[in-house]
């Protein structure tokens, strides 16, 4: 992964909003751990990672990646851990490499074009 890589996928807002809701949401969590210690029984951290879920669903779209976090979150303990930060790296991950396979074929076909 290039430096280069990662300034091309920052461009973009959704990313962005994504990651700062993430990483929002993890700091509380983690930050404000009397209220959250009773994991997926707290009222409140329930509904933090159901927003979360929601708006990452709604900003980025769907992802396999947001349901193991989600379940993760529900279990008291695991939600200590940045699970929704964890998981926008896993997804702009799987952007950049979607990203690269579909400028790679581009580059051979141009090489190809231009050596002929």
């Amino acid at each position: 992964m290039r430096i280069a890589d990662i300034s091309y996928l920052f461009r973009s807002p959704e990313l962005r909003l994504g990651w700062s809701v993430a990483i929002a949401a993890d700091f509380v969590q983690i930050l404000v751990l009397p209220v959250f210690v009773l994991g997926g029984l707290s009222p409140a951290d329930t509904l933090i990672d159901l927003a979360v879920a929601f708006v990452l669903t709604k900003v980025l779209g769907w992802h396999w990646a947001f349901l193991p976090t989600m379940l993760a979150e529900l279990v008291p303990g695991l939600d200590l851990f940045p699970t929704w930060t964890a998981a926008m790296l896993y997804v702009t991950w799987q952007r950049l490499r979607s990203q690269r396979l579909d400028i790679e074929p581009e580059r051979l076909i141009n090489r190809r074009v231009l050596k002929s």
